[in-house]
Parts: C-alpha cells; sequence; structure tokens
C-alpha cells in the first residue's frame, strides 16, 4: 500500500492542464478572456505553426502590479473573486485562476505587464520545470503580454495527439471569431504565420456589428437573417436568426451567449430546435447569432473546466422564453412581412418584401425594402370564404371554355398590373401556370414562381392549426359514407382514438374485425382523398401509441393531414384561384416554406433576368 502524499506544485498543475489545456486554442481561450477581463478594447493575437510554436496575445488592459506578477502564475490565484457570493454571481469570463499556471506547466511562458499607475513595465518567465519565476524589468506599453512557446514540450505525450497545422489553427481562428462575436466593444486582429487573418475594429453602431458578423460568419448570413430584439421576465434576447431556407447541413454556424460567454446548453438547444421544427427542412440545421442577458445569479457557469456549458436556476422559464421569441420572429416571416426586429410587444408587420431563401440552387433572399411601405395589410378572409376557395381549389379540373366564350375568356385572362406601386401586392399577379406545378407572377421586382402543393399545403397546415386550438378541427359528412379494408392493427387504433381522431376532425367507426366506414372529415380537407388519408393518420397514431404522445404530436399529424388536402400537381388553376392563392400567402405565417422546411417561392428581378440574356452589355 502507497502512503498518501501532497503532489508536487508542478504535477498538480500539469494535472490541471489536461482539464484546461487541450489544445492551442484552449491556451488562446483562456488568455483572451484574462484580457477582456481586464478591461482592454485592443486584444492582438499573434501564432506560428497553428499556435504549437508561438502564441503571443497583447492587449491595452489593466495590467499586473510588479509585486502580483509571480503570483498570477500560482494555482487558484486570481483577482476576480475573494467570496463565495461572488462566485454565485459570477460576471467575468475567468474566475477559476488555473489557467496561467496550467499553460505555464506545459510550455515556456513569457508574462509582461505594466499597470498605468505603474511607471515602468515588469515581466516574469517559466520553462515548466520546477515552476520557479524570474522577475525582470522590460519594456512595455500600458497593458499585458503573455508569450507561449512550445506547448507540451515537456509532456510528449500529450503533444503527439495534436492534429496538423492547418486544423489546430482552425480550433484556434474558431475561438476568436466566438470572442469578436461577444464582445462588439473590442477590437481584435489574428496573425498567422506573419499573415494577417482578422482585423477587426470596435463595432459601435447596429451596421458595424451586422458588418463584423457578415465578415466573420458569411455576407449571405446577414442578407437572410431577422434581427432578434427581445425583453421578459427579466430575461432579454438580441442577435439574429437566419431564415429557414438559410440553412447548412451542419450545426457549424451557431453561436449562442449567455452574458457574453460562449455556451452550448441542451435546454438553449432544444429550445432552437423546436422554434425551427415546422420550417426546417429535414436534415438541415439552423443559422444563428443570439445573445441571452439574464441576472448572473440566475446561470451557474462553474459546472464545466472549460466553462462550455452553464446551468440555469429556472431552465423551464429560459426554455420557455426563447422558444417563444424564435417561434413568432420565425412566423412573422411572410412574403408581406418581414420584420426589422422583434420586441416583446406584437411586432407591426412591415411592407419589406422577401424574396426566396436559398436551398441548393435557389435564389438568394433579397432582404431590401420594397417601394410600397405604407400599402396597407391584407383584410383576413372570413372562415367561410376560406372554405369555399379550398373547396374551388380541390374540385377536378373543368373542361375548357369553348371558343367564343367571352366571359371564361375574360375569367381566364391575366389580371394587368394596377398603375401604381402602392396597390402591388409583394407576390405580385399571376399570369400563367407551368406544367400544372407552379404559378408564374409578375411583382414589382421582377418574376415569381411559386410551388402551387407546397405554399397551398402550409396554408392548409396554419389553417388546421388555428382552427385545433380555437374550437377543434370542424367536420362534416361525407356525401356517401365511405368503407374501407384495413389491417386488425389499424382497426384497433381506430376503436382505441376514435375520440382524439373526432378532435382532428375525423369521425370513423369499426364496423368488422378489418373494416372501418369513415362518416366525418375535416371541412377543409373534404375533396381529399379519405383512405389515404385515414391510413396516414392511423399510422401516426400507432407510433405515437399513447393519446398523450399523440397530442403532444399534433402538429406532426397536422402537417400530413393537410398534406393531402392540399392542391395536387397537374391540377389546372385558373387566374383568379392563382391569384386567391397569392393573397392567402401574404397572409399566413410561415408561407415561405412548406410544413417539410421545403421554399414555396423564388423570385428573379429584372436585373437577375437581364443579366441571363446579356442584356446591357
Amino acid at each position: 500500500m502507497r502512503r498518501i502524499e501532497i503532489l508536487s506544485p508542478r504535477l498538480a498543475n500539469q494535472i490541471a492542464a489536461g482539464e484546461v489545456v487541450e489544445r492551442p486554442a484552449s491556451v488562446i481561450k483562456e488568455l483572451v478572456e484574462n484580457s477582456l477581463d481586464s478591461g482592454a478594447s485592443r486584444v492582438d493575437v499573434e501564432v506560428e505553426q497553428g499556435g504549437i510554436k508561438l502564441m503571443r496575445v497583447r492587449d491595452n488592459g489593466g495590467g499586473i502590479l510588479k509585486d502580483d506578477l509571480a503570483m498570477a502564475l500560482s494555482r487558484h490565484a486570481t483577482s476576480k473573486i475573494h467570496n463565495l457570493d461572488e462566485l454565485e454571481a459570477v460576471a467575468s469570463l475567468g474566475f477559476r485562476g488555473e489557467a496561467l499556471a496550467s499553460v505555464a506547466s506545459v510550455s515556456r511562458l513569457l508574462l509582461t505587464s505594466k499597470p498605468s499607475e505603474q511607471s515602468e513595465a515588469w515581466q516574469v518567465n517559466t520553462h515548466g520545470q520546477d515552476m520557479s519565476t524570474e522577475l525582470l524589468p522590460a519594456a512595455h506599453t500600458d497593458g499585458t503580454s503573455v508569450e507561449v512557446r512550445d506547448l507540451f514540450f515537456n509532456t510528449p505525450a500529450r503533444r503527439k495527439f495534436l492534429r496538423t497545422e492547418k486544423t489546430e489553427f482552425n480550433h484556434l481562428d474558431e475561438v476568436i471569431k466566438r470572442q469578436a462575436l461577444a464582445r462588439f466593444d473590442v477590437g481584435f486582429s489574428l496573425r498567422h504565420n506573419n499573415r494577417t487573418i482578422h482585423s477587426l475594429r470596435p463595432a459601435a453602431s447596429q451596421a458595424e456589428q451586422e458588418r463584423r458578423v457578415a465578415q466573420l460568419l458569411s455576407p449571405d448570413f446577414m442578407q437572410n437573417a431577422l434581427v432578434i430584439d427581445a425583453e421578459a421576465v427579466g430575461l432579454r434576447l438580441t442577435g439574429w436568426v437566419g431564415l429557414p431556407t438559410f440553412s447548412r447541413s451542419m450545426p457549424d454556424m451557431q453561436y449562442f451567449f449567455v452574458n457574453g460567454r460562449v455556451v452550448k446548453d441542451k435546454v438553449i438547444g432544444h429550445a432552437v430546435k423546436q422554434a425551427y421544427r415546422d420550417v426546417l427542412y429535414h436534415g438541415r440545421h439552423p443559422c444563428f447569432v443570439l445573445y441571452l442577458t439574464l441576472d448572473p445569479s440566475g446561470v451557474d457557469v462553474n459546472v464545466h473546466p472549460t466553462k462550455h456549458e452553464v446551468r440555469f436556476r429556472d431552465q423551464r422559464l429560459v426554455h420557455d422564453f426563447l422558444f417563444r421569441q424564435l417561434h413568432r420572429a420565425l412566423a412573422e416571416v411572410r412574403p408581406d412581412t418581414q420584420p426589422d426586429s422583434v420586441s416583446a410587444a406584437p411586432a407591426q408587420p412591415q411592407a419589406t418584401g422577401i424574396d426566396a431563401g436559398v436551398f441548393g440552387g435557389q435564389q438568394r433572399m433579397d432582404m431590401s425594402p420594397r417601394p410600397y411601405p405604407n400599402r396597407p395589410a391584407a383584410p383576413e378572409t372570413p372562415v367561410a370564404d376560406q372554405v369555399a376557395f379550398y373547396e374551388t381549389l380541390q374540385r377536378p379540373s373543368m373542361p375548357s371554355a369553348p371558343a367564343g366564350d367571352a366571359a371564361a375568356t375574360q375569367a381566364a385572362a391575366p389580371t394587368p398590373l394596377p398603375e401604381t406601386e402602392a396597390d402591388i401586392p409583394p407576390l405580385g399577379f399571376a399570369v400563367a401556370q407551368l406544367k400544372g406545378i407552379y404559378i408564374l407572377s409578375e411583382s414589382q421586382a421582377g418574376m415569381i414562381i411559386v410551388d402551387m402543393h407546397a405554399a397551398h399545403e402550409r396554408i392548409t397546415y396554419e389553417r388546421l392549426k388555428t382552427q385545433y386550438d380555437q374550437q377543434g378541427i370542424q367536420a362534416q359528412p361525407v356525401l356517401v359514407p365511405q368503407k374501407l379494408s384495413v389491417s386488425e392493427r389499424e382497426a384497433d387504433a381506430a376503436e382505441e382514438f376514435s375520440g382524439l381522431l373526432e378532435q382532428f376532425g375525423l369521425v370513423v367507426e369499426r364496423i368488422g374485425p378489418e373494416s372501418l366506414i369513415v362518416r366525418q372529415t375535416p371541412v377543409f380537407l373534404q375533396q381529399a382523398e379519405v383512405e389515404p388519408l385515414v391510413r396516414s393518420v392511423l399510422a401516426d397514431f400507432q407510433v405515437h401509441e399513447t393519446s398523450d404522445a399523440i397530442i403532444a404530436r399534433r402538429d406532426e399529424i397536422l402537417s400530413t393531414m393537410a398534406c393531402h388536402g392540399s392542391v395536387r400537381a397537374n391540377r389546372k388553376l385558373t387566374i383568379p384561384e392563382m391569384n386567391a392563392l397569392l393573397r392567402d400567402m401574404e397572409r399566413t405565417e410561415r408561407s415561405g416554406q412548406c410544413n417539410h422546411g421545403r421554399p414555396t417561392f423564388t423570385q428573379l428581378t429584372v436585373e437577375e433576368l437581364d443579366k441571363l440574356f446579356l442584356r446591357g452589355r
């Protein structure tokens, strides 16, 4: 049995380094956070060979006094907290007092600093051996510089796990991006192998902040982003969220900050995922840069050595607040409204039209304002009129009007564009139908192409959700009750969940071991094919198995029903029918995407059409 001994300071620091220092990016994170906590307005980072050979961080912050320099390299030495009350309401980025000691134990570290009240600068260096330090005078302006050379030179087992120079630098670059997004009031620069990668000035105005985000992420992101600014119950959410049609195959453009600290939290991730659930294409990931501000005592940042995770004291409150604000912001995206910002109060529609989003090779959304800012909002359509409209869309196509039928010819003629711009709606007026699938419309900006099934599916889905929430889905008897031959399992599900089926507007009775009869269907879906509709709903019921699970997944079931009840491809529409669909899209929430997250329309401006035909060259 070996005796219990106190670990040497060097070994204790190297053990701590195993938690804090994973790679060069970990060192840069700790050093930059120290600079920000010192009140710096400028942070300059220089690295060589991905940070493995050299990392140098220089700031113009408060600096470290001469008598404290050696102590700064000791474990659990910090100026950021002094008692338990300060620990429970941490406002600084770093507070453990282990970063410098851990880094110094696995590298050759040189620390130089000059506070403004001190007439000269001093430096201290250590070589990761016995942790002894040497204090010497130095030349330095106000602030602090930390130079780290030969990371893991004395721990070969750790050094061999480092990746290539390019990989290590990419991780390091990501750290700088996060800090630059977190602190717009600070200027940042990054140089790698004597080449400037980033040179960012402090960004005070909204335009400067958006310019920094575009520079660090992508100009396309800012062109396809909604501004968020909402406050309630002691929480404030600001930032930008990407439109559903601007999504990524990987979650690599997602930045969330809590009180200025970048975090990845399950509560936050779930709230964002739920907010995008109805509008994001499967397998895609949303893009966002969001900032949550709350009382520091309401969040515990001391739950992980690297401080990447946090724990909220009231997780349900935070989750509901995030979901509600993001869900409402995304719901307000429709062709006739493009909110510049979202506040806690109900937002007023902004007449800034929305073009098609980016998905695959589709056109990018143009966020520029349209020249009809004072156009009144379209009136709500009464339920009876909506039902009549959907009946029209769902009826079988009528034969073409005979030649010489003046009334029919006039009804099918394209609607001429108004002379005044104020009267032109965002989606314009229909002029033709292409291949029985797409509606071609002429707008003020150019040409709009609408996927009529995808658009009608979203409209039907939103109407079903509204009806379900308000009074239950309205049903009406089918003209001739329809008998269905089903499996015994499907018949059992129909019998077990008959009450729930009625809530979804379906009255189905079991008349035999493998037989059902359908007596009522939803009003909005009365022209849908009954058998596929009932089978699809029963399949969803069987997957969820319990009543509670079915109710919790009601949006998925309503989405399935809307798909069956929407106008199908090759359905010939008249010009009035096409225009009615366009106007309803302008009134419907989330109408820019179908239930599965696919875009419902795209736009080609006159300038883009001119480029296609080389006009003006």
